[in-house]
């Protein structure tokens, strides 16, 4: 990385624009950055730092927004910092401006604008710079990307900090890590011991996890066997849990199985005893229910004998009671005869009572005769009343006629109204089609021209305003020009001058007895004078200033034009010469007669929907026209039909009517008498028949009532029983033969009179022995379930535990692998004898090459006398790695840093800086940092030594570095002849600029 030129504006103390040509102070290999405490030269260091990184060094970033801005700066400067240099073999420019609260272009206060960058690379091949980005985030990254390190890398090892590297010489070896854990990024190794860490704790987790759910299992079995598993005292994790768990299941297991096959035999002994108890109270409940039933068939048989007299009277009864049974079927005819007969007197009176007088005394076949007279002639009314009814739909048919004539006869007339315009109308509607489809092909073409108007309307717009804004740039830039020409004509005036009023100016500066800077005498005899036009360094600096502004003002100005020179060009091309006002006025009467032609094709759909309409229409009118025309003729025919018809109908009617109003009501009344009459002569007849009937049942009765043995048919009737009494009577007669019978039975059974001869049973005492028994069976069967569950359960768990034995070996390994490898990475492993942490190792091997690098330079510094080695050796907690000793090659011993004196530490700081930054840079894909700074520490050496720093410093050039010292020891400034001196004034800070010839 070779840095070229750095132009400030209103940056730090630097009130106005400064700018830094590198390549000529460069050029010496070795130059000087100084001026009085307090001027700026740390300001032109960060500076370079913000243009590359955006941020300033160290603590100064805090705040930099707003106190990055000089407070000498004019309100309307705007602070920015562009940077040119040299990188992997592009040229690049870097251009950054904090956030800036300007004034208002109006009114009073400010507005605050973001901040902004541009980066720009340079193309040799046209000599012309390309833009690249505009973006803060894609501008770090690639600067980044280039240089090959971050922000604090770059300013360890490009802005060598003395005082910082001076405190990692007394450091102790935690300080040293951070320093350089940040340089050398080594956050992957402390990654990979957290990782390791992480994996530990995880392995160690699930190993314990797994041992707790093991000894959990191992208590479930220790419960479900009882005292029969003695479990030892063990907590997750121990070595010898998975051993101590399967013994001990493997003892339970075999202790269970023994009391199961103990309950088993005991269960077969219960119920054999309960078998038998079962079998006694069986015997003894059969003995007491034959004593039983023995003892109930004596006391049944008495019953019997005292009711031998009612069973008898009750056998006489059903006897008398079955002859009777004989005449029922008379005495039923009988009774249903007179009942008959009774039913068909009242009807016979009844029916007489609704006839004629005149037919009072008539018999059955005189009122059979009438009836029939009566029906013949309702029968002859049944082609009257078809006619009847026909004439009254005559009437409803002509009424219709009627109105459907009067219906054709007014859609005839509507049909010829319209029918008479349609000519006109199917014309207009044509008309309107055709104008609406050609409105729409205008629209069309009108569209294509449309777009085109407009954006050339709009080119021709900004081609005037681009115009006038050429012609300002072009006014400002020959305003500009002129101003730069004054201005340095101005200055070289006032240059001149100086330079004729130089001698004054050096005569100011003798002192009797003092060696003349020029002449080297010290006697002046005749020094000379400052006249009245003198002019000092300050006027001359101030009107290079003048001049360097209005030179800027015109580079920007030249700028301006050329951009707004473009934009015309390209806004000439696309516009044409046309004025702005033609393409208006063309394009406003596009827009007009587009918008007329939109709007009357919008109609060609309306338009075609009301054609269509149109043609059916008529076509409905033309058939109704025609449906009118044929049916005036058809109903002519059929008014003369219903006429002829109609009058037909009435002759008949006529006669038909006889006196009544109509033939329905005539009907009616023939109907009512053939009814009557027919009804009378049923009931006569059947009074008849059923008066008969009873004289023959009274005749039957009698006899059959004698034949039974009755005296009369009354005595025959009270024998009879109904069916309740008779089931009665027969119910009570059956169970009087049951009982006897079963009595009879029991007795002679010869097991119950056998079992009547002994003792009485006692069914209490076997019951309670056969209870007991199941008792017995019931604990045994328990006991027998209750040792086999123990065994299932300690079966199944031991299972359970002897898979999880062999999933966790596995687990267990990979612990003891992780643990192992967490242990030797973090420095706690006995493995580990220095108890070095991995990424203390990783930057100890990183300080091991920074010491032999720092050394090289070193030695000569300390002219052969002093050696930086890294050392391993423990210190602080027992950690070791990151010492760092100094070997005295006139003692032969070695010390710590933190005993050399305050030069010894300034040169050894310094050769271990550089030596840092050769290792950074190799380490970040060997970029070369050919422009390095050296800030402060110069004025602890002595004259011998600070010749040999020097030296060192000069001897860079061999690896075509520039090295810039930033000092204000004086004595610098006669060793180092090319210089860039930071000027302190009221009005802010300058920068002067010398370089090495």
């Amino acid at each position: 990385m070779r840095l070229h030129r750095l132009d400030i504006t209103a940056f730090g103390p630097f009130g106005g624009s400064q700018s830094v040509d590198f390549d000529e102070l460069s050029a010496a290999g070795l130059f000087l950055l100084h001026g009085p405490t307090g001027a700026g030269k740390t300001s032109v260091l960060d500076a370079v730092c913000y243009a590359l990184y955006g941020s300033v060094p160290g603590a100064r970033q805090s705040g930099q927004g707003q106190h990055l801005r000089s407070d000498h700066a004019e309100p309307g400067t705007r602070t920015g910092v562009t940077l040119e240099l040299t990188v992997s073999g592009r040229r690049l420019e870097v251009t950054r401006q904090p956030p800036w609260a300007r004034p208002k272009k109006r009114g009073t206060g400010t507005t605050l604008e973001k901040a902004q960058s541009w980066l720009r690379e340079h193309d040799a091949t046209t000599g012309t710079w390309k833009d690249l980005s505009r973006s803060h985030q894609e501008i770090g990254e690639e600067i980044t990307q280039l240089l090959g390190m971050s922000r604090e890398q770059f300013c360890q090892v490009v802005l060598l900090p003395q005082g910082e590297f001076a405190r990692f010489l007394r450091a102790d070896a935690e300080a040293r890590g951070r320093l350089l854990g940040r340089l050398f990024d080594t956050q992957r190794f402390a990654d990979v011991e957290k990782r390791l860490a992480d994996r530990r704790r995880l392995t160690e987790a699930r190993v314990r996890e797994g041992d707790e759910a093991l000894l959990a299992d191992a208590h479930r079995m220790q419960q479900a066997a009882g005292d029969a598993m003695d479990l030892p005292e063990l907590r997750p994790g121990e070595p010898g849990l998975a051993d101590a768990v399967l013994s001990a299941a493997a003892l339970a297991r075999s202790t269970a199985r023994e009391q199961l096959t103990i309950a088993s035999c005991g269960l077969r002994a219960a119920e054999s005893a309960q078998a038998a108890a079962d079998r006694t109270l069986a015997d003894t409940r059969e003995l007491g229910r034959l004593q039983q039933r023995f003892a109930q068939a004596h006391e049944r048989s008495a019953l019997l004998a005292e009711r031998a007299p009612a069973h008898r009277e009750a056998q006489a009864r059903m006897e008398r009671a079955r002859k009777a049974e004989a005449v029922a079927p008379a005495l039923e005819l009988r009774d249903a005869a007179d009942a008959e007969h009774r039913a068909a007197d009242g009807a016979q009176e009844q029916a007489r009572a609704q006839l004629p007088p005149r037919f009072a005394d008539s018999g059955a076949a005189g009122l059979a005769a009438a009836a029939r007279r009566a029906a013949e002639e309702l029968g002859g009314l049944d082609s009257a009343r078809r006619a009847e009814q026909r004439l009254a739909e005559l009437g409803s048919e002509r009424a219709r006629l009627d109105r459907q004539e009067r219906a054709d006869e007014e859609a005839l007339q509507d049909a010829d109204a319209w029918l008479a315009g349609w000519e006109e109308r199917r014309a207009a509607l044509e008309s309107a089609v055709e104008s609406a489809q050609q409105a729409a092909t205008l629209a069309e073409r009108l569209a294509v021209r449309r777009d085109p108007a407009r954006s050339r309307l709009a080119a021709a717009r900004q081609r005037d305003r681009l115009a006038g804004e050429a012609r300002e740039e072009e006014q400002a830039v020959r305003a500009a020009t002129d101003d730069a020409a004054a201005a340095r004509t101005a200055w070289l005036d006032v240059r001149e001058q100086r330079l004729n009023g130089i001698a004054a100016e050096l005569a100011a500066r003798l002192t009797d007895g003092e060696p003349c800077a020029v002449c080297g005498a010290t006697a002046h005899p005749a020094p000379a004078r400052k006249d009245a036009g003198h002019v000092d360094r300050e006027t001359e600096e101030r009107a290079q200033s003048i001049y360097r502004t209005a030179d800027e003002r015109r580079a920007l100005t030249e700028r301006r034009l050329g951009e707004a020179q473009r934009a015309l060009a390209t806004a000439e091309g696309e516009a044409g010469d046309a004025p702005v006002g033609q393409l208006a006025r063309e394009a406003a009467e596009l827009e007009e007669q587009y918008g007329r032609a939109h709007d009357a094709a919008a109609q060609l759909l309306p338009a075609r929907e009301r054609w269509d309409a149109a043609e059916r229409e008529r076509e409905r009118r033309v058939a109704a026209q025609q449906q009118a025309a044929v049916g005036a003729a058809s109903r002519v025919a059929a008014r003369d039909a219903l006429d002829r018809e109609r009058r037909a109908l009435e002759e008949e009617l006529t006669q038909a009517r006889g006196g009544a109003d109509s033939v329905a009501t005539r009907a009616g009344q023939l109907e009512r008498q053939v009814a009557l009459l027919t009804d009378a002569a049923d009931a006569v007849r059947t009074a008849e028949q059923t008066a008969q009937r009873l004289k023959d049942a009274d005749a039957r009765l009698a006899d059959a009532a004698f034949r039974a043995g009755f005296d009369t048919p009354q005595g025959a009737a009270d024998a009879l029983l109904d069916d309740t009494a008779h089931r009665e009577l027969q119910r009570r007669l059956d169970a009087w033969q049951s009982e006897e019978a079963a009595v009879r039975a029991v007795l002679a059974e010869t097991d119950t009179a056998e079992a009547a001869r002994r003792p009485a049973a006692d069914l209490d005492a076997a019951e309670r022995e056969a209870a007991a028994a199941a008792t017995r069976v019931r604990a045994a069967s328990s006991a027998r379930d209750a040792a086999d569950r123990r065994r299932a359960e300690l079966d199944r768990l031991s299972a359970r535990s002897a898979a999880a034995v062999r999933r966790l070996a596995p687990l267990r390994e990979e612990y003891d692998r992780v643990a192992g490898l967490a242990g030797l990475a973090a420095g706690t492993s006995a493995r580990n004898e220095r108890r070095m942490r991995l990424e203390s190792y990783v930057l100890a091997a990183r300080l091991e090459q920074v010491a032999a690098a720092a050394t090289v330079r070193l030695l000569r510094m300390s002219s052969g006398r002093y050696t930086l080695v890294h050392s391993d050796d423990r210190s602080g907690r027992g950690r070791s790695g990151l010492g760092l000793h100094v070997v005295d090659a006139w003692t032969g011993r070695e010390r710590d840093t933190a005993t050399l004196s305050g030069g010894e530490t300034f040169f050894a700081s310094l050769a271990l800086a550089l030596g840092l930054a050769d290792v950074v840079t190799d380490e970040a894909g060997g970029v070369g940092l050919d422009t390095l700074f050296i800030d402060e520490g110069f004025g602890s050496l002595d004259e011998q030594t600070l010749d040999e720093v020097l030296d060192v410093l000069d001897s860079l050039r061999e690896r075509d570095r520039s090295v810039g010292i930033v000092s204000h020891v004086a004595d610098l400034r006669r060793r180092v002849h090319a210089r860039l001196e930071v000027v302190k004034g009221r009005s802010g800070s300058t920068l002067r600029q010398r370089g090495g010839g």
